[in-house]
């Protein structure tokens, strides 16, 4: 399988990505809503101003006057420091303040009296707001419409608004940045179901198909079922196969057998060289398949086993002593001694699959010693193992890499002419390895024969 992006780093990117967007969205909103407030509270101190000062005109002698009082400016003041411009003009004659602070089009009497107006513009080379008033005042026979201006420069609100800026900046790089981590925390918390999952199946041995039970988000809880499926499906694919393959094995063996025992009695009757060299090749045939069809019915038996595996207490010593007793007729047939070197080991286990493989190592050993030579067979056990080891005086494992000769029909390079399936040390290391334990391959004493050893934990 060929592994992309992680889904947990695509997810924290993508919700800090999100965090992000909103960070900025918020910036915007707080920078807007701050300009907003800023320029309404200058709208609102220039309407003020403008107020007070249109609620000082008087008339005197026909004539309209005007004292300019110190608070209509003295407010203006308070928020900034910007530069202050006026003007005050009743009917066309200039009352007081700047002549050329032009007024904006729209703003006279047609447009409402008593009404304040407001406009941005330009004065002097720099932007300004302005707010206007226009009052009639009785002036002799007819009213006099008279319009108040006041101006102010904008570096207030500039400021004011790249002051709250700053800090709406500041406050969203922060909550972008607590968001980044608890995204990063909730990405790894949505994702801990998935990780105990996976622990869990790769924890399982080859042979563990049982289905997973655990608690996990509804959106798990169809690929729980499918893979609940597929293991279920899995198993009862292993199951047939096995089956067939013991099937197999058994109705191989009894017509073998039928057909070796007649081939051993028309050798016995026949005198020509040549038909018993072929009557003999034809029975070493038939021993080999025999062999083969028996180790697969073991190497099924051991995988079947596996999967429920039972854990009583085995004597290995005892179960040692059994499987030499058991072998000893065929070694006594080549003058091949048995030495026994055991002592009460008790571990826990299936006894038929320990037995299995001790007894395929044993068989091993006597096969290929040489006629006239010893097989040890020894029980060690110390504080955390228990080791079962065999040894022979034959031709040894061979040249090649030993690790290699427990994979399935896999023989060493120096057994030519010996009868064997390459089946022996696969179905010793399954039944070991069922039990947790290991298989070790290595030379016998002083370099010479082999020596097999099954190591399960005491």
């Amino acid at each position: 399988m060929i592994a992309t992006t992680s889904l947990g780093r695509k997810l924290t990117l993508l919700l800090a990505g999100v965090a992000a967007l909103l960070s900025v969205l918020s910036w915007s909103m707080v920078t807007g809503l701050a300009r907003q407030a800023a320029e309404r509270t200058q709208d609102n101190v220039l309407s003020a101003s403008v107020t007070t000062i249109a609620e000082t005109l008087r008339t005197e002698q026909g004539e309209v006057r005007l004292e300019l009082p110190y608070s209509a400016f003295s407010m203006l003041g308070a928020i900034s420091q910007d530069r202050v411009f006026y003007k005050v003009v009743a009917g066309s004659r200039l009352l007081t303040g700047y002549a050329d602070l032009q007024v904006p089009s729209g703003y006279g009497p047609d447009q409402g009296p008593g009404r304040v107006r407001f406009a941005t513009g330009s004065y002097l080379g720099e932007d300004i707001r302005m707010a206007s008033l226009t009052r009639f005042v009785q002036a002799g026979n007819s009213p006099v419409p008279v319009t108040v201006t006041v101006a102010q420069t904008r570096y207030g609100i500039g400021a004011i608004t790249s002051d709250l800026s700053r800090h709406a900046a500041g406050l969203s790089i922060a909550f972008f940045l607590v968001a980044a981590g608890l995204t990063s925390l909730v990405a790894r918390a949505s994702l801990r179901p998935l990780k105990t999952i996976t622990a869990d199946v790769a924890r399982r041995g080859p042979a563990d198909l049982s289905p997973l039970h655990h608690k996990a988000p509804a959106e798990l809880a169809p690929l729980l079922d499918a893979l609940n499926r597929l293991m279920v499906r899995l198993g009862q694919s292993i199951r047939r196969s096995e089956d067939f393959i013991a099937e197999a094995a058994h109705r191989v063996r009894t017509p073998l057998a039928t057909v070796r025992v007649q081939a051993e009695i028309l050798l016995r009757a026949t005198t020509g060289d040549a038909e018993r060299q072929r009557l003999r090749q034809m029975i070493r045939a038939v021993d080999e398949s025999s062999r083969s069809a028996g180790q697969l019915l073991d190497h099924a038996t051991v995988v079947y086993r596996a999967e429920a595996l039972a854990r009583d207490p085995v004597d290995l010593g005892e179960v040692a002593r059994q499987c030499a007793h058991a072998l000893e007729p065929t070694a006594a047939m080549r003058d091949i001694a048995l030495r026994i070197e055991t002592q009460r080991a008790i571990v826990r286990g299936d006894p038929i699959l320990i037995d299995n493989a001790l007894r395929n190592i044993l068989d091993n050993a006597i096969k290929y010693s040489p006629d006239d030579t010893t097989v040890t067979v020894r029980v060690l056990k110390d504080v955390e193992t228990v080791r079962v080891s065999v040894t022979d005086q034959g031709p040894g494992l061979g040249n090649g890499a030993v690790e290699h000769l427990t994979e399935r029909f896999r023989r060493g390079c120096n057994v030519e002419g010996i009868v064997g399936s390459g089946l022996g040390l696969t179905i010793a290391e399954a039944a070991i390895q069922a039990h947790g334990g290991r298989l070790e391959l290595g030379k016998g004493p002083e370099g010479q024969g082999a020596c097999v050893s099954l190591i399960l934990s005491a």
